[in-house]
């Protein structure tokens, strides 16, 4: 397998996104003559994409999920583009390597704004009759790091080795003789086998066949699709089943809570402030039940349903004698820029008085005026620092706090913001002015600080 690095140094010239460059095998450089290139669109932005090599549409309108006809291109000549099939404009731009005589796939990834594409060879010799090749490709860079399971229907996980560990973005591992059959794939986090990110209950690799299992990102970011792609054949998508699914406790003062979803425990009698880490579930109607104080409440339009591919925050705020609930959709995905941040804040305040929220990081305000029950749109245009201050605010909070992660009230010390990290600040606390005293006195705030990624 060959990495070539210049397409990402191209892509960054061209103003476009990073573009990987993948050689399955073999192949050399250009010798002339014609090469054999399609597309694959396995984007998460674009429903039809277009195929044009030195300005001749070699393919069109190519479906999510699905991959055209191979065209024949001069290997001389290989300026190609991405296209979007309605307007026509170009959403990545690279100019392979291509050797005469060979068949390639280019893989179009990601999402608008950072959308990529990986160059497959396929010239892999077949193997033998009861065999087959499997090549793993990571097309979901904002997954991370993943392990691959490739095992029979009713092996548990926990009993299985990985087919490939630690396989990280834009990378392959390589072709991988196995006995021909149908398998089940599974994918999980790095070294983590709780952390599931696909669950395919069956693919079937031909004898004498050579496939690339291919992962690629969904809406949130941390879970992936799978495509598994024949040498010179046909195409079959596996549209991820699972979401994932976190909870936070943030009622105000001391109140605990319980929720169970789909058989599982998100809070056990947890008192606020706290949460659980994301879990994956089947996606589709739940039956979520949350207690607190050890009581049931009601979900205001009951319990939730789950979309595929998509990360939750179930937000329990308010107090404990009038608790409210709501479901946040979160954007798990890096930022877009290499080495920077991304932060969102989360205002789980109390009180009947609209009590907003702002989150301001090195003196910049990053979100502003934020209703209560709601989450900022994730800013990722902060630069990574080995310190910096992160402070959240309400005009109905008495003071200001200023907060290293988990905690609330420190300004002896910053907090590190890791590059490539993705934030959660949380604000809580019950905003009601205290009007039993005199002057009239208004509480602080609690809350947490979440490095979600």
């Amino acid at each position: 397998m060959r990495f070539t690095p210049w397409a990402t140094r191209m892509a960054t010239i061209l103003g476009l996104s990073a573009t990987a460059l993948l050689s399955a095998c073999g192949g050399g450089g250009s010798g002339g003559g014609n090469a054999q290139v399609r597309l694959l669109n396995i984007t998460q932005s674009y429903a039809t994409l277009d195929l044009s090599v030195n300005n001749t549409t070699i393919n069109s309108k190519v479906a999510q999920g699905q991959v055209g006809s191979y065209g024949g291109v001069d290997s001389n000549n290989t300026a190609t583009q991405i296209l979007t099939s309605d307007v026509g404009n170009s959403v990545a731009a690279l100019t392979p390597t291509l050797a005469g005589g060979n068949n390639y796939t280019l893989i179009a990834y990601g999402f608008s704004g950072a959308t990529r594409v990986s160059q497959l060879q396929e010239s892999q010799d077949a193997p033998d009759s009861g065999k087959a090749k499997v090549l793993a490709l990571n097309l979901a860079p904002d997954a991370g790091s993943l392990d691959i399971y490739i095992t029979t229907a009713d092996a548990a996980l926990t009993d299985s080795s990985p087919f490939y560990s630690g396989l990280q973005g834009a990378a392959g591992s390589g072709y991988i003789q196995i006995n021909s059959g149908t398998y089940r794939v599974r994918v999980t986090g790095v070294g983590n086998k709780n952390d599931l990110r696909l669950d395919i209950p069956a693919v079937t690799f031909d004898s004498a066949s050579v496939n690339s299992m291919i992962f690629s990102a969904t809406s949130s970011g941390t879970l992936v699709n799978g495509t598994k792609l024949v040498q010179k054949g046909a195409v079959t998508s596996f549209t991820n089943t699972l979401s994932r699914v976190r909870m936070i406790n943030g009622l105000a003062g001391a109140a605990y809570a319980s929720s169970t979803i789909q058989g599982k425990t998100l809070l056990l009698n947890s008192p606020a402030p706290n949460r659980v880490d994301y879990v994956s579930l089947p996606s589709g109607a739940s039956n979520l039940v949350v207690n607190v104080n050890g009581s049931p409440i009601t979900l205001p339009s009951g319990a939730p349903t789950m979309a595929a591919g998509v990360d939750y925050t179930y937000l329990l705020y308010g107090t404990a004698a009038a608790p409210q609930f709501t479901v946040l959709t979160d954007d798990n995905r890096l930022p877009t820029t290499s080495g920077n941040v991304k932060i969102r804040l989360i205002n789980a305040l109390a009180g009947n008085n609209n009590p907003l929220a702002s989150l301001v990081v090195d003196n910049t305000t990053r979100a502003a005026n934020l209703a209560a029950g709601t989450s900022s749109t994730p800013d990722g245009t902060l630069s990574s620092s080995t310190g910096s201050t992160v402070q959240v605010w309400s005009p109905l909070i008495g003071s200001s706090p200023i907060y290293n992660p988990g905690t609330f009230g420190s300004t002896t010390s910053l907090t590190p913001l890791i590059a490539n990290g993705v934030y959660t600040a949380i604000i809580m606390g019950d905003s009601t002015v205290n009007t039993s005293v005199t002057p009239p006195t208004m509480p602080g705030a609690t809350g947490m600080f979440i490095r979600d990624r």
